[in-house]
């Protein structure tokens, strides 16, 4: 009877980490350069087992991971310069090949994902090497140059920001204390004035009172000065000028007290028209 196993393959489905060692890279400027190891982190869909493994084998990962690592990386190389590969695309390697790998297997192998690569720095010529870390160390000084020039511009900016803040406190200052003394003459000039018209109007005031007294006399005189008052003043006389005589002159002294009064009367009259 023929058995019906005669050989088997584990295959795993569980996550899984492949390791490309020890590969060679040519760049554009033709440096040979070696990548030591590179990590390939995948898995196969259990549903997908029997199909990948019926087209590439049990060890499908060395045509899908293995040898696909040596030619994209070998690709990439090719058109970049080894300053670029070495430094400045070293970060962009990794997303590149999981992004290249992952393409093909989507045609290739649909149940093969791969989750993550890992690029090692890759070794380089030693004379190569020690340029490249003068070439740091020359860089990391033009960084600390570079950095020591920015404190001290900004030491200097920060100086200047406090000389014109300090500047503009004291124009503020004085703009201040300026408007306080215009200010202030402006209420002393206030205060003049007011104090000057009232002494006009006080001075007003006094002219009018003094006017109106003097007219108020005025007007009164005007109204004493009666025929029946003049009369009245002019018996308030005789009365106070009567005196008694006696002998023989009694005629003459009538006459001259006669003619003394008519003097008197006549003055009064005078005196009125003169008011």
């Amino acid at each position: 009877m023929i058995p019906f196993v005669t050989s088997f393959k584990s295959v795993q489905t569980t996550m899984q980490t492949d390791e490309v060692k020890n590969i060679p890279c040519g760049t554009s400027g033709g440096v040979v350069i070696y990548f030591d190891k590179i990590e390939v982190v995948n898995f196969l869909s259990p549903d997908h087992v029997y199909e990948t493994v019926k087209k590439f084998t049990a060890d499908y990962d060395k045509p899908l991971i293995f040898n696909k690592i040596h030619h994209e990386l070998n690709q990439f190389c090719s058109v970049h310069s080894l300053q670029e590969v070495y430094i400045d695309l070293f970060s962009d390697i990794d997303e590149h090949l999981k992004n290249a790998l992952q393409t093909d297997l989507t045609t290739l192998a649909p149940g093969l994902f791969i989750q993550a690569v890992r690029v090692t720095k890759p070794k380089i010529p030693e004379q190569i090497r020690k340029n490249y870390e003068l070439m740091e160390a020359e860089k990391t000084k033009l960084l600390i140059s570079a950095q020591h020039q920015k404190v001290v511009e900004k030491e200097a900016e920060t100086e200047r920001k406090r000389a014109i803040i300090e500047a503009e406190k004291v124009s503020q200052v004085s703009k201040i204390q300026y408007e306080q003394k215009i200010m202030e003459k402006e209420s002393d000039k206030k205060i003049a004035d007011i104090e000057v018209q009232m002494q006009v109007n006080r001075e007003k005031s006094m002219a009018d009172a003094a006017y109106y007294k003097v007219k108020t006399e005025i007007e009164a005189n005007k109204a004493k000065l009666t025929p029946e008052y003049l009369e009245m003043i002019k018996y308030e006389a005789l009365a106070k000028n009567t005196k008694i005589y006696f002998g023989n002159s009694i005629p003459s002294m009538f006459s001259d007290n006669f003619l003394t009064l008519s003097k008197s009367d006549n003055s009064v009259k005078d005196e009125k028209k003169k008011i």
